[in-house]
Parts: structure tokens; sequence; C-alpha cells
């Protein structure tokens, strides 16, 4: 059974930063692009950042560059998103997806397999 479990979010102050987890376990997770996406009540799912699954090739959206690093531990089949200059805008649920494609994918449909997510939620 796969499991990814995300963990690092928590209320924070703008400018701030968190580092986000996710233990992945139930797939061999070297051979898993992985991926965060972020979610707002009444919003659609959003791509933040995705890795392949080497870690050769990384990939994120234009309101995160600069900001997000994502980066993996595949001897420890962990995924970790680092969150810099939080803003009020990046207050959401975030979550890991892996994805078994031969390139790294921005979209929901793409991911095979999600975590639960943890809240992030920056005061201004």
């Amino acid at each position: 059974q796969v499991q990814l479990v995300e963990s690092g979010g928590g209320l924070v102050q703008a400018g701030g930063s968190l580092r986000l987890s996710c233990a992945a376990s139930g797939l061999t997770f070297s051979r898993y692009n992985m991926a965060w996406f972020r979610q707002t009540p009444g919003k659609e799912r959003a791509f933040v950042a995705a890795i392949g699954y080497a870690a050769y090739s990384t990939n994120y959206a234009d309101s995160v560059k600069g900001r997000f690093t994502i980066s993996r531990d595949n001897a420890k089949n962990t995924v970790y998103l680092q969150i810099h200059s939080l803003t009020p805008e990046d207050t959401a649920n975030y979550y890991c997806a892996a994805d078994q494609s031969l390139t790294v994918r921005r979209t929901v449909n793409s991911y095979d397999y999600w975590g639960q997510g943890t809240q992030v939620t920056v005061s201004s």
C-alpha cells in the first residue's frame, strides 16, 4: 500500500521560512517523479514544484521561482520543499504526489499517488 505522508506545515509570519517533508512508503521511491501541489478552499489544486526521480530535473510554478526549492533524498524515501519569504498568498494545504512518467509533469491528472496534505498558514 502506497503512502505519502506530509509534515512540516504550520503557522508562520510573512517573510518566514518552512521546510515541508513528504515521506513515501510502499513504492520504489527512486523510480518516481515527485511533486508538490497546493490548494485553498474553493480553488483547484495548483502545481508548485516537481523533481525527477533521479533529481536531475526540477520544475517550478512561476509564482514560486526563487523562493521555493524542491529536493529529494532517495535513501530516505523523502521529498522536501524549502520555502522562503512566505507571503499570505502562500497559505494553502500543500500536497505531495508521485508519478512514474518519463518526464516531470505539472498537471494533477499526471500523478498516481497523493498524500493527505499539510496546512501552511502565513500571517501578515
